[in-house]
């Protein structure tokens, strides 16, 4: 069942502007699968401080033992979780928690919100907190679709501290310029107040955004562009500049989908006056595991250049070494357990094809017979499964099978004409190497010349080739 998308003020605030295109559909507008089951999600933060291995100061350190290696220290950590429990159609709890430390000092909090679709125009969201460096909080949110391209998003917040009550107020107003782009304005008043405006543009090879912020006390200007190669890895390349009061930061970075339910990805950040850092993340289903390595203070060559050849070279290392023969084992352990559970139904229908074929030697031996009288189209050859190269040859016999015979009971008017689909479910035909790409590889003759032909096992076939 599908509902508007009441996430749409919670990404705002978790992900940013451009996360909420990804979910945006200009012909459901904003919608999410509202599902019974929903798996935890979480976020681990650990941040590493090496900046010992670029801003040493040797001479502090002549009279200190053991120091000539360099320190690298974990200086601050932060875990977040969250969960959410349907308690009706229509209604949503909320819970999350987050645990916070920074040399030494941390605290917590935790949040329960509860959400109510009020109609298929919007949904409303109360939200009550606690924490030990923070007194309650209480919030509502608000979602209303105003056009079929454009919505507004609410969200007033009481934060009650020693100091007195802190009231926030942030309005998003966003609209579907075209296919592909979003349009988002921003305004912030009470905590870190602000104005923002982002233009964000998703489409299926590339990702850019562009934003401004006026405010206290952050301004700053953004843009940034991602490319999405078209592979099976999922491989990106982005980059974005960000300029403002405090600073320039120019960052870039790629990642890449180093399993089925996992993305890796690293981002080099060079920026006055932060310095240079690397930070690593890893996405596993749900849960995100971020690693921000502080390097130095300073703008280095050398840390800029250690940074980005680094983890290439190590990723690289352990893609070839550890990914890439555990992701083969993993494989073939799956295509093992795949043929185990499927043998009894390969056998009967390997008998059935047989039977087919025994019952096809009369009408193909005629087919035969008007295709020479005509010197048309004779299949002398045919085979369908996994061809192996000259190195495996052993096991070929068990992933190929002979389907001649199939083939020329199909043959009308001397042309042979198959559809883009499994050429499994053709009669006389039966899977050899379930769960493996398959081809079908025929050598024929027509007008007394020989030809041959390989095609994949989805991919239409037509012969002879001038076959319209």
């Amino acid at each position: 069942m599908f509902y508007r998308s009441w996430d749409a003020v919670r990404w705002v605030h978790r992900e940013g502007f451009q996360s909420l295109l990804k979910l945006y559909d200009p012909d459901k507008y904003l919608i999410v699968l509202f599902s019974k089951k929903h798996t935890p999600a979480g976020t681990i933060s650990v941040g590493i401080d090496a900046t010992d291995l670029f801003d040493r100061y040797d001479e502090e350190y002549e009279d200190v033992p053991g120091s000539s290696f360099p320190q690298i220290e974990i200086n601050k950590m932060h875990i977040s979780q969250s969960i959410e429990a349907p308690l009706t159609s229509t209604d949503t709890a909320i819970l999350s928690g987050n645990l916070s430390t920074q040399n030494g000092n941390g605290g917590g909090s935790i949040n329960l919100a509860l959400r109510r679709v009020t109609s298929a125009k919007g949904w409303g969201e109360l939200e009550f907190g606690a924490g030990d460096l923070h007194g309650p909080l209480f919030g509502m949110k608000i979602f209303r679709n105003l056009t079929p391209r454009c919505f507004i998003t609410t969200n007033c917040a009481l934060q009650f501290s020693s100091r007195g009550v802190r009231p926030g107020l942030t309005t998003v107003l966003a609209r579907n310029l075209d296919k592909n782009t979003m349009g988002y304005l921003q305004w912030r008043w009470g905590i870190q107040s602000a104005m923002n405006t982002s233009i964000v543009r998703d489409t299926k090879t590339s990702h850019f955004t562009v934003a401004m912020q006026l405010g206290i006390p952050h301004s700053f200007m953004m843009v940034s562009y991602q490319h999405k190669f078209q592979d099976e890895d999922q491989t990106r390349v982005k980059g974005s500049l960000k300029a403002g009061f405090f600073g320039t930061i120019v960052e870039y970075g790629a990642e890449r989908k180093i399993s089925r339910h996992s993305v890796l990805g690293a981002t080099v950040s060079v920026g006055v006056p932060q310095g240079v850092s690397l930070k690593i993340k890893l996405n596993r289903a749900s849960q995100t595991y971020f690693f921000p390595v502080h390097l130095t203070d300073q703008l280095l060559p050398s840390a800029v250049f250690y940074a980005t050849v680094g983890p290439l070279v190590i990723y690289f290392a352990m893609h070839r070494l550890v990914i890439k023969p555990y992701l083969r084992a993993q494989k073939e352990r799956e295509l093992e357990k795949q043929r185990e559970n499927t043998a009894s139904d390969m056998l009967q229908k390997k008998q059935e094809a047989e039977a087919a074929v025994r019952l096809m030697q009369e009408s193909v031996r005629r087919i035969i017979e008007a295709e020479e009288a005509r010197m048309g189209l004779i299949v002398v050859n045919a085979w369908y499964g996994k061809f192996v190269n000259d190195n495996s040859r052993k096991n070929e016999k068990v992933k190929v099978i002979d389907v001649t015979v199939p083939l020329q009971c199909l043959v009308k008017d001397s042309k042979l004409i198959l559809t883009e689909a499994s050429k499994a479910g053709l009669p006389g035909f039966y899977d050899p190497c379930v769960g493996e790409e398959k081809s079908l590889k025929v050598l024929y003759q027509f007008r007394g010349v020989l030809h041959q032909v390989m095609s994949a096992d989805n991919e239409a076939l037509r012969i002879p080739k001038q076959c319209k």
